[in-house]
């Protein structure tokens, strides 16, 4: 099982840009599941906003655990919404992110998508 910290500090947060456009991300689906082994739990799924942002940290205080997660960026319904024409089946689709938290520290995973390609890295 994961183990959890308590402490106040730690946060995850993300925030998605669409590098085809130069833009936010705004509206795109984003599932966050917590692995522990082969057992994986959805914990949420939000929405981003005008600014491609969460409105609030989607981990954070209590909620906050270490161990490992994934964040899955419907990326796919995303792009269609913005009229962008797909092929069937799409390049990509659902963008999963698995990543480990080790400290009660902010994590901040963006991602940079486009119909062809995606990179994420560990922000501020």
């Amino acid at each position: 099982m994961a183990e959890t910290s308590k402490a106040d500090g730690g946060r995850l947060t993300t925030h998605v840009l669409d590098t085809a456009t130069g833009k936010p991300a705004a509206g795109l689906s984003i599932a966050l599941y917590r692995l522990d082994g082969s057992a994986r739990t959805h914990l949420k799924t939000v929405a981003t906003n005008a600014d491609g942002r969460c409105d609030a940290p989607l981990l954070a205080g209590r909620e906050f655990g270490i161990g490992e997660y994934e964040l899955v960026f419907a990326a796919g319904d995303y792009l269609r919404g913005q009229g962008t024409e797909l092929p069937k089946p799409a390049f990509l689709d659902s963008v999963p992110i698995r990543f480990g938290m080790a400290e009660p520290v902010h994590y901040h995973v963006p991602l940079l998508i486009s119909p062809y390609g995606y990179s994420t890295y560990r922000g501020s």
